[in-house]
Formats: C-alpha cells, structure tokens, sequence
C-alpha cells in the first residue's frame, strides 16, 4: 500500500481499485466477459453449502432482531435460490453485449467520418437492501457491460453478501476480468453509505435498490449522479367498464402473485358504479387470500372486511400482504388520486372502453403503463432485456427496467485523414 492510500477511508481505496479496473474492463472481447460469468455461475452452485451457512447467520441475526417475515422471505437462500442466481448469470451470457453498439453514423461533407458508440459508465456504485441476489445481478450484469462495480448492500444480509464477494473473487481469478472489478463495502455503519455518494471523480453513478428511506438518502445526500429506482406505490383502476373476470384475476395476480416486490399493486381503486356491484366479492376474495384491507369511507361501506385508512396509507409502500382500496366517482377522481399519490413506477387501468384507456395510458406519468395486464409484469425479464439492475422511475438517461444498454454511455469516434477547422 502506498503511503497516499494509508490516508486513505476503505471504502474510496476500494472504489480506487475498482476504478482502475475500468480501462481493461472496457477493452474486453465478448466472450471474455462470457467465460467469467460462467465460472461466476458454477462457482455459486459449487460452493452452495458454503453460501447457505452464511445466509444462516443473517436469518439467526434477523430473526433476533425482529425483521418481518416478508424481509426474512427475500433475505433467505436456499439451493433452488442460489441456483438461480447462477441461472441469471447464464441469462446474462446470452444478452446481446452493448459495449461497441453504433448508434448514429454521419459522414460530414469535409470528410470526417462520426460514430456515436456505446461504452461503459465506468465505475457504478449499487446501495440495496436485504437480498443477497442482487450482489450476484448487479455483479453480472456491471461485469457485462464492461463496468466495474462498488456494491453496498444492507447490513442484515452482510455475512450472505461476503461469502458471495469470496466466490465470485475465486471464479475470476482464473478470467481475464480483474477480482478488483467487483468491492464489497463491508462496513455496516451508515457513514460508509454517505461516503460512496460523495466519490465524485471515483463513482461515476450510484442507482439505489430499495425501499423509499434508501432511495431518498440516496437521492438527497449523493453528489455523484444517481439513476433513481422505484419504490412502487402502484395502483390499479377497475373502471365502470372492466370485465368482471379480468378485474378480479389481474387485481389478485398484482398484489398476492408476490407482494414483497416494488412492481405489486398497493393500492386498488375502483369505480363507484363497479364498486356497488362486485367491491364485496373483491374483499371478500383479498381477505381469504391474506390480505389485509384499508380503505376509503365509500369502500368501508361497501365491504364490512374493509378497516378505515389512514392518510399516510396511501402513500405506503407495503411490499406485503397489505392493500389499501379507493372508491373514485370518475376516471378523473383516479387519475389525480395516481398523480397525488404514485411513484411513476407502474400504473394499470382495467377497462372495456377503448377512449378510457387511451387516455389512461396518455395522461399517467410512470415508467410502465398497462391497460388490461397486472403490474407484475414490469421486470427485465418480462420485457425480454434478461436480468435487471432496477426499475428506474426517472426521466434522464433510462426509465423502467434497466437492462445492460441502460448500463452504458455513449462517446463520439472520429475518423479523418487531415482535416482542419477553417
């Protein structure tokens, strides 16, 4: 260690590290960013034993420290789980590989030939919470898009998050990508957080996966760029015109199919007229599913299961069996209600009328927008872009899934053969 680095915090020497990664990683061929994610994979199932030891020392430590069961659900590994973190990594191999895309040619009239390529960001900063898959996700798809990356997961998946940082580090030894290219901020104190937010020089982008709290501290205290993801308050609207079966089948998919996940439904407006005919049945279907039900006073009238919501319920990112229910008079009564409340993520209308969702889809201001369709289906995957670092719910650079494009930039290249400025 030089003696300018013993002045140095841990984690601006790991993002020192990390940087200087970037140059080989960019240079790289296709297939070998491949080879290295595919001994990434097999080394995860390799050492599953090793990786679920560790997980249990998260569980142990949640459990006595009072984490819900839905954070114990997305904290837990198992030997199907780590199979498919490795499973995502083989998906990544398959994607398209960005880095040298053309986007524009132009051939100017004095000669110079311009290519805007793509090319990688650099260095990407990922602070997220309490699931140990998105080390792997986020390693994999920063690594295959030629980026090097800084990971600052959450304190209660921390033995999980290191064990994985070890066998990722082993596969790569053996690759032509640097074990460098991939830090682990293992500090749980919450300074370490505020410090990479502020690695301006080092970082070129940090993208928060979390809940609200996260991305917020994220968004308020970094100085480096942020690609801001979503915490998703999402609503579905059953308009007066919504066929009976589709309301009730993509309603129940949005929230119970998995409601731990930003893309579930959290609120469930209605309108009063399809309120006053099937509201009943609707709670009374939730409730032997689960869920729990608050709601406006029109609905608490209409369905006993209903308990009266509070204001700041409906700004609540549950990510549980949790689902609050507004009855609105109008689509205009749904969309502000949308525009109060959303967090431009995902927002579904469910309806038989062709102007109504037309007008849904113009008027809504999210990332996704659906007609007749559950919200679930906002996911990297679902869009067919493979494995996703994030759902972003701004407009600058990307919006919604963020697959490997969403990782790049773009450079001008160049070519003359003597050309001057007159």
């Amino acid at each position: 260690m030089s003696w300018e680095a013993k002045d140095m915090s841990e984690v601006k020497q790991q993002a020192e590290l990390a940087k200087r990664t970037a140059p080989v990683l960019g240079s790289l061929t296709t297939e070998q960013k491949n080879e290295a994610l595919l001994a990434m994979a097999d080394a995860l199932v390799t050492q599953t034993e090793a990786i679920i030891s560790a997980n249990k020392e998260d569980l142990a430590r949640g459990a006595a420290g009072g984490l819900s069961s839905s954070l114990l659900d997305r904290l837990e590994l198992n030997p199907s789980r780590i199979e498919a973190m490795a499973e995502g990594l083989r998906q990544i191999v398959e994607l398209p590989d960005p880095i040298g895309d053309v986007l524009e040619e132009l051939q100017r009239p004095n000669g110079l030939l311009i290519r805007k390529k793509r090319v990688p960001l650099g260095l990407i900063g990922i602070v997220y919470e309490a699931r140990p898959n998105v080390t792997v996700d986020a390693a994999g798809l920063c690594l295959k898009s030629g980026n090097a990356v800084l990971l600052r997961g959450g304190s209660s998946a921390l033995s999980s998050n290191r064990k994985i940082v070890e066998v990722l580090h082993q596969a790569l030894a053996g690759t032509a990508i640097p074990t460098d290219a991939v830090q682990l901020v293992a500090s749980t104190d919450r300074s370490s957080v505020n410090e990479m937010l502020k690695l301006n020089g080092l970082l070129d982008v940090v993208i928060p996966r979390g809940g609200h709290s996260l991305i917020q501290n994220v968004v308020t205290n970094a100085t480096v760029p942020v690609i801001e993801t979503g915490a998703g308050v999402c609503h579905t609207y059953l308009d007066e015109t919504a066929d009976p079966v589709n309301a009730l089948k993509i309603a129940m998919n949005a929230k119970v199919q998995r409601p731990s996940v930003c893309n579930a439904m959290e609120t469930l407006i209605v309108h009063e007229a399809y309120a006053r005919k099937h509201l009943a049945d609707l709670a009374d279907k939730f409730t032997s599913a689960g869920v729990e039900l608050r709601g406006c006073p029109v609905s608490v009238e209409l369905a006993s299961v209903i308990q009266p919501a509070k204001e700041a319920d409906w700004s609540t990112e549950y990510n549980d069996y949790v689902l609050n229910v507004k009855v609105a008079k109008s689509l205009d009564e749904a969309l502000d209600h949308i525009r109060k409340f959303g967090t431009m993520h995902s927002e579904c209308i469910v309806t038989g009328t062709k102007a109504n969702a037309d007008r849904f889809l113009q008027e809504v201001d999210a990332a996704a927008v659906y007609v007749n369709a559950s919200t679930r289906f906002t996911d990297g995957f679902e869009f067919g872009y493979g494995a996703e670092i994030g759902i972003s719910t701004q407009k600058l650079h990307t919006r919604g899934p963020m697959g490997l494009p969403a990782l790049t930039s773009s450079k001008y290249f160049i070519y003359g053969d003597g050309q001057i400025r007159e």
